[in-house]
């Protein structure tokens, strides 16, 4: 009933365990990490179904582990998923402090070319430009250095 725990020293294990906790790594910054959507390492839509799946709200785009789209995880959790061609995203938290570090991860997966010219059009369903002021999604893009177009968010590789 360990599972892999039982082939770990006892030391290793509690050490592993320190980083179990919620900030318990030293600092305060989260811990980001941008994948693909089909690594193994993603384990939404394999072992935990995708939060909110399900709502009306994001009608016509669901996320999924498909080739060519991102999630950004920050501390463990969803936050972000970017659709294959980087034109919308899905987020799962709207405080300016969890998206502002996800959206500068998203900005290196994009620089390190894992998603070439990104142009980010649409954020859970609402159009980023021309949509009535500073939402804390388009602010955490723009800290991240994504500029203005007439169609969205732009960042190049």
């Amino acid at each position: 009933g360990l599972g892999a725990a039982q082939f770990g020293s006892a030391g290793a294990i509690d050490r592993l365990r320190t980083f179990a906790e919620p900030g318990a790594t030293s600092g305060t910054k989260p811990s980001v990490v941008a994948l693909a959507a089909t690594d193994p390492a993603n384990v939404f839509g394999a072992a935990l179904p995708w939060p909110d799946a399900g709502d009306p709200e994001r009608t016509g785009h669901r996320p999924g582990r498909k080739a060519g789209a991102l999630v950004v995880l920050v501390d463990g959790a969803l936050t972000v998923y970017v659709e294959r061609g980087g034109r919308t995203l899905l987020t799962w938290d709207d405080d300016l402090d969890v998206l502002t570090p996800a959206m500068a991860a998203l900005a290196d997966a994009a620089r390190r070319g894992a998603l070439g010219r990104l142009t980010v059009e649409k954020a859970d369903g609402q159009a980023l430009i021309g949509s009535g002021g500073e939402t804390p999604i388009r602010l955490a893009l723009t800290a991240a250095g994504f500029l203005a177009t007439p169609k969205g968010l732009r960042l190049r590789a």
